[in-house]
């Protein structure tokens, strides 16, 4: 077992500071130095392919441009690197997202990984005239990855359900390779989806203990289907050369955030439904005086930034450190990012990567 490592796509905009990122905040995105044009997101796309990154993760919401679209734009920039396609089944026919991913695989070469967000904030669901509540939608997001896998398959399928009733669904053929499916959540519904459907479980960076006992509920309900899924981590880096450069840059980001607008991030944060994301802000509970929250481990992200709140700050080793206890508990994939995010995956790819290397931790590079 190999580590895995992925980069991130920040199609909300990029900045030097930390850029908030709230579903429920009104759908805006923070401010940015770099808007999220297709210029810039090529360059950090090209970049993560040279530097060995397998994929790039693209998220979903109305704080971003789409992930479909921007990703389809970006396949001819690059060659060997995957999408991972973050999208709400909510809003989108199963049998049309299976279409949508059989079309994605076989013009990108088989790059395509879907990433599958149920979504916990009703003020962002309801944008999308979803006004189902948080265990309907779980509910329905098994079904709709039921009918997702079915249509994929060599003949016609039938599927009824609570949320779903379905005849004949197909593609014009099956994707090859299939797509694999991410999926996160920390609920107890979320987990049982995992469970039944999940290729690979992503977590937010939570200290090992934690992750490990997410882990193995996951393990075991997997078991009790015959499944055995992979395990992924999502976290921000700060790697520097010595402990002291990359604390001293992580104080630099908090310095930079005003108070008003962290009171105002955790007001919104705070409403939101997701046990993910409360499970975020309890890391902290809104205090910006002890956010090493386990070693190498920093709650600073998730002061405005709703979602992944956490980053391994320390030298290349101790980073290297610590993505190896995560790596030791099961984690395989890594999908990590930083501000801003083209100097940050020079920074990883030229530094942490190679020190992970050296190690015997990381997977081949993509053919």
């Amino acid at each position: 077992m190999s580590i895995v490592p992925h980069w991130f796509l920040p199609t909300s905009g990029d900045a030097r500071t930390i850029v908030a990122r709230r579903h429920a905040d009104r759908g805006q995105a923070g401010t940015t130095e770099r808007p999220a044009d297709l210029g810039y997101l090529s360059q950090i796309a090209r970049a993560a392919e040279s530097l060995g990154f397998h994929g790039v993760l693209t998220p979903t919401g109305t704080y971003c441009e789409d992930a479909w679209l921007t990703t389809a734009a970006l396949l001819r920039e690059t060659r060997t690197l995957r999408y991972l396609v973050a999208f709400r089944p909510g809003v989108l026919s199963p049998t049309l997202a299976a279409q949508m991913a059989s079309t994605y695989q076989r013009l990108s070469d088989g790059r395509l990984m879907l990433n599958i967000v149920t979504g916990g904030d009703a003020v962002e669901q309801q944008r999308f005239g979803d006004w189902a509540d948080h265990g309907e939608r779980y509910a329905r997001t098994g079904e709709f990855l039921s009918v997702l896998r079915a249509a994929w398959g060599e003949e016609p399928s039938d599927f009824t359900g609570d949320h779903y009733t379905v005849a004949g669904a197909t593609t014009l053929a099956p994707p090859d390779p299939l797509p694999p499916v991410y999926f996160g959540g920390s609920s107890d519904p979320a987990l049982d989806v995992a469970a039944r459907h999940a290729d690979v479980y992503l977590t937010w960076g939570e200290p090992p203990d934690a992750v490990a006992e997410k882990i193995g509920r996951v393990r075991k309900l997997a078991a009790e289907h015959g499944r055995e899924p992979r395990f992924g981590i999502r976290l921000h880096v700060i790697t520097r050369d010595t402990a002291g450069e990359a604390w001293a840059r992580a104080s630099d980001l908090l310095a930079a955030l005003d108070p008003a607008e962290v009171e105002q991030a955790q007001a919104v944060l705070r409403t939101s439904e997701s046990v993910g994301q409360q499970r975020m802000l309890a890391l902290h509970g809104g205090r910006t005086d002890q956010l090493e929250i386990s070693p190498n481990l920093w709650a600073g992200m998730g002061l405005v930034r709703g979602g992944a709140g956490t980053a391994l700050v320390g030298s290349h080793a101790e980073v290297a450190d610590r993505v190896a206890e995560y790596h030791e508990l099961g984690i395989e994939e890594f999908v990590l990012s930083g501000y801003p995010h083209l100097e940050e995956a020079y920074r990883v790819g030229e530094d942490l990567l190679p020190e992970l290397g050296r190690r015997g931790l990381l997977a081949p590079r993509p053919a």
